[in-house]
């Protein structure tokens, strides 16, 4: 009876495993093994989930490379004799040919040649990338990868057979001497799962999703609301502009605008664009959008309205999708719009939308500080119970807060103590496209403000670094809340006069000359 039992079981697990080689010879015949040829390519989602199976007997995988890897240490099960039962079942893709989100089972000794052929982690490593379990804010299928210039073409495609990428973009970045990559991830594979694979190889300095960034502008109003180009701004005299444009009005200093398009042709900013750079990359012309336009005007307008650095030159850098008011924007062409600003002598760069914390973006900011560039940004509009947003919260911002014209907080701001100063940003007179004029209120109205402030500071102090203009903004502004720093107006409201004179030697007062009186005058 046992004999009869044993030669069952032996008869079992032998049919088992021919019926497992010819389902992987059948699957290697259908897909064509990774032994040289190609797997079925679908177009615009990079390799088809249905992958060639190897035999390889230390342990197979989905993705048809030897030896584990990919996402999970490889989407399949070793080969042992014993465990070939429930191998075959692991190795086949799920209905409708989609890899499941979830590492399938790997005996022990597959684990251990895995990880002894896949390329290790650097121990100096920084922070993971992996966003936090509710960040909704991302491109669902994209990942954006920083690597080493050191590395070759040929790992950089191994990079990608072996996670089954799909390379959509890259560009070498000269602030951080990297190359970044826009990467696809497999259908099936979510990004923070992604993330997590891809930055433990050695290959990648960093790894992290594509996050989405918003435009910081809200309660438009038409332009009969106002006169249009009515050039008493109410903003102009709260932050004592007139006064500092006697001293300077930004002549040559160079601002970066990293927003939505800018409408270059209108009269408000006639001569003040310097360059234009379109880090979307789009093909067909594009119409210039109204949050660009109004946050160049805030800052060179010198038409009707008055800007606040008339003479400072623009970097107008669209990294914006135009469509709507609040356009979304990405880490990737933001990316790009931070690299452009640098590579082209911008002295601010100012950055009127928020988001969530970006790993990229800050050591791009860290840089750029570094280099020399001052960086303002929109605290936010999300209100009072909002998580800080960045870039303004980043330690290496000027991070700026909206305040009406009775000098109290504009409902939406974002407040924190990440915030540095606040100027006007409620029912602001702006240009739009086309030659035309709107009301409209946010925090992106107050960074744009304060980046035209810095530009009359450069240009009275051409040596000043990014610490220094925001020592002196502080140090300068008027406390308009609680005694001291608070978390809604930072160290207070914005004084243009102020923080250009700061520093300067007290004019010398002119002495009356005595007149000597003549015998018999009265």
């Amino acid at each position: 009876m046992r004999k009869q039992l044993l030669l069952s079981v032996v008869a079992t697990v032998a049919l088992s495993m021919m019926i497992g080689g010819a389902t992987a010879q059948s699957f290697n015949l259908k897909n064509q093994n990774a032994t040289g040829a190609k797997s079925r390519v679908t177009p615009g989602r990079g390799v088809a989930p249905n992958r060639a199976v190897t035999n390889n007997p230390r342990g197979g995988n989905m993705g048809g490379h030897r030896g584990g890897g990919g996402f999970g240490g490889g989407f399949g099960a070793g080969l042992g004799a014993a465990g070939v039962l429930m191998a075959i079942p692991g190795m086949i893709p799920p209905a409708g040919g989609q890899v499941i989100d979830d590492p399938t089972y790997i005996p022990p000794q597959g684990r251990q040649a895995s990880r002894q052929q896949q390329p290790q982690r650097a121990a100096n490593r920084g922070p993971s990338g992996v966003p936090p379990a509710n960040e909704r804010r991302m491109v669902p299928d994209e990942v954006v990868l920083e690597i080493p210039n050191s590395v070759t073409p040929a790992q950089i495609n191994a990079l990608q057979q072996r996670f089954r990428l799909t390379r959509l973009e890259s560009q070498s970045f000269t602030l951080t001497g990297t190359t970044i990559y826009r990467w696809r991830v497999p259908r099936g594979i979510s990004v923070p799962r992604a993330v997590q694979a891809i930055e433990g190889d050695a290959r990648v300095a960093a790894a992290q999703p594509n996050y989405l960034f918003t435009l910081q502008q809200s309660e438009l109003k038409s332009p009969e609301a106002a006169p249009a180009g009515d050039p008493a701004q109410y903003g102009l005299a709260k932050l004592r502009l007139p006064q500092a444009q006697n001293i300077a009005k930004g002549d040559n200093v160079l601002v970066a605008v990293i927003d939505s398009g800018i409408d270059a042709t209108h009269p408000e900013l006639s001569g003040a664009i310097a360059q234009s750079y379109d880090a979307t990359g789009d093909k067909a012309p594009v119409k210039p959008h109204s949050h660009g336009t109004a946050m160049a005007s805030l800052i060179a307008a010198h038409g009707k309205l008055l800007g606040a650095a008339p003479h400072a030159r623009i970097l107008a850098i669209r990294a914006f999708d135009p469509a709507g008011k609040s356009a979304e924007g990405t880490t990737f062409n933001i990316l790009k719009g931070l690299n452009f600003a640098a590579a082209n002598g911008a002295r601010v760069i100012n950055m009127s939308f928020a988001g969530p914390a970006d790993p990229a973006i800050h050591r791009s900011l860290e840089a750029a500080r570094k280099k020399g560039i001052v960086l303002v940004a929109a605290a936010g509009n999300e209100g009072a119970k909002s998580a800080p947003l960045y870039p303004a919260a980043d330690p290496n911002v000027i991070a700026v807060s909206a305040t009406d014209a009775d000098d109290h907080i504009l409902e939406q701001s974002n407040r924190g103590s990440y915030i540095a100063v606040a100027a006007p940003g409620a029912q602001i007179m702006v240009a739009i496209p086309d030659g035309g004029y709107e009301v409209s209120s946010g925090t992106s109205h107050a960074a744009a403000e304060v980046s035209g402030i810095v530009a009359l500071m450069l240009q009275h102090k051409p040596g000043m670094t990014p610490d220094q203009a925001r020592a002196t903004l502080l140090a300068t502004a008027k406390d308009i809340g609680a005694p001291g720093r608070d978390p809604l107006f930072g160290a207070g409201l914005a004084d243009a006069y102020a923080a250009v004179t700061a520093g300067d030697a007290p004019p010398v007062a002119e002495v009356a000359p005595q007149v000597e009186r003549v015998s018999g005058a009265r």
